[in-house]
């Protein structure tokens, strides 16, 4: 890898950056806390996609403080739709962290931002560059592909080796006073002119003259990757199980894939009509009609559910009581105190086997539910993440 031309690129980039940076909402108050949240939620979903989630978010969690003390469940609510939940929870143990440690302000250097849950090095760097000022680099996918294709870098850019050069090479060529705008430019330039998956846009890039790949006609040839190991494919049977109010959710474990999320009752593998109905009854449900849902997909980073369908009619749950329902058969029933509190009380849900039967108003707004299962809670006339607020706006 040829670095020499790297020390070069910063003046016409910073000139390119003021005048062609996007207007961002977390680039107009660029505080160490509006940096973080914009960057986790940055991380694997696109900035259009991101600006109303930012939006509401900090209007519900404006500071390190609120997000500390934030309930799970509206956490994760807020979060509904974009994915990775894991981020967010790392989100509110690294806040509770800041209040504790360091007087409800994220800290001022890299070396400790990096040792707060959920944050790696880009992510720090990010934070200690645009909010504090530090000379250190931030290295995404963005900038390892723009540095390939100006350095000519033959090397796998997966390789953690290969990214802490990149750094080191970064730190050693950025201006010491503009660092969170070179940072961010590299970023910029990587989103919207040195694309991925396509031809790069060279004819508008602000360092094409100095560009190996673009001089020798090799745009394509970088970055180069080890090819992605191939997902894991799983069959899946979703049960739509309601009456003409509730319907029927559970909690899945603390632990693993999509852990202490909400969910419609799901189970291993294509089951038949007369198989979903027996698991139906084994509930203690009584069903009334059974119908063939289509069939939908979702795909995560290491599993890809192919998903079959089914929305079963039952009998109507008394107005009066909510019915926590074991797959046992066992009915576990308390008096509330009017039919508006329905469904309230919350099982544990632990074992991945126990129901809720709550109002279908209730569940979009309080419960959070994964993308994973948008094509089926759409028979209950829910909507999740940011299709529910676009059709509120609307």
């Amino acid at each position: 890898m040829d670095t020499g031309n790297l020390p070069q690129i910063a003046d016409p980039l910073l000139s390119w950056f003021a005048k062609n940076a996007r207007v961002l909402p977390w680039r107009e108050h660029p505080s160490s806390y509006y940096v973080w949240v914009s960057e986790i939620m940055l991380q694997q979903t696109r900035v259009e996609a991101v600006k109303p989630f930012f939006a509401r978010f900090m209007a519900a969690l404006p500071d390190a403080s609120a997000l500390a003390a934030c309930p799970e469940d509206r956490l994760l609510k807020l979060w509904e739709g974009l994915g990775y939940y894991n981020r967010v929870r790392n989100m509110q143990r690294a806040a509770q962290i800041v209040m504790r440690d360091y007087g409800g302000e994220l800290p001022h250097t890299y070396d400790e931002l990096i040792t707060l849950p959920g944050i790696g090095s880009y992510t720090a760097g990010a934070i200690a560059s645009i909010a504090y000022g530090q000379a250190v680099p931030a290295v995404d996918g963005n900038v390892l592909r723009v540095i390939s294709r100006i350095c000519g870098n033959e090397e796998d850019i997966s390789r953690q080796t290969v990214r802490a050069r990149f750094e080191q090479e970064l730190r050693a060529a950025m201006p010491q006073d503009q660092a969170g705008a070179y940072n961010q430019a590299l970023m910029e330039l990587g989103a919207t002119i040195c694309l991925p998956n396509g031809a790069p846009n060279c004819a508008k890039c602000p360092v094409q003259t100095l560009c190996y790949a673009n001089q020798n006609g090799r745009q394509m040839d970088f970055p180069v990757k080890a090819a992605k190991k191939e997902r894991r494919t799983e069959d899946r049977t979703v049960l739509v199980i309601r009456d003409d109010k509730r319907a029927a959710v559970r909690r899945r474990p603390k632990r693993g894939l999509l852990a202490g999320m909400y969910e419609l009752p799901n189970y291993d593998g294509h089951l038949t009509r007369e198989e979903a109905l027996a698991v139906v009854k084994e509930y203690g449900f009584q069903p009334i009609r059974i119908l063939p849902l289509a069939p939908a997909k979702h795909i995560f980073s290491h599993i890809e559910w192919h998903m079959i369908g089914y929305m079963v009619l039952v009998e109507e749950m008394p107005e009066c009581a909510w019915r926590q329902i074991s797959k046992r058969g066992e009915r576990h029933t308390t008096e509330v105190p009017n039919a508006s509190d329905a469904g309230k009380q919350l099982a544990d849900g632990g074992n991945g086997e126990e129901l809720l039967f709550i109002e279908t108003v209730k569940t979009e707004r309080e419960y959070p539910i994964p993308a994973a299962f948008a094509a089926y809670v759409n028979y209950l006339g829910i909507r999740l993440g940011q299709e529910k607020y676009e059709e509120t706006e609307g």
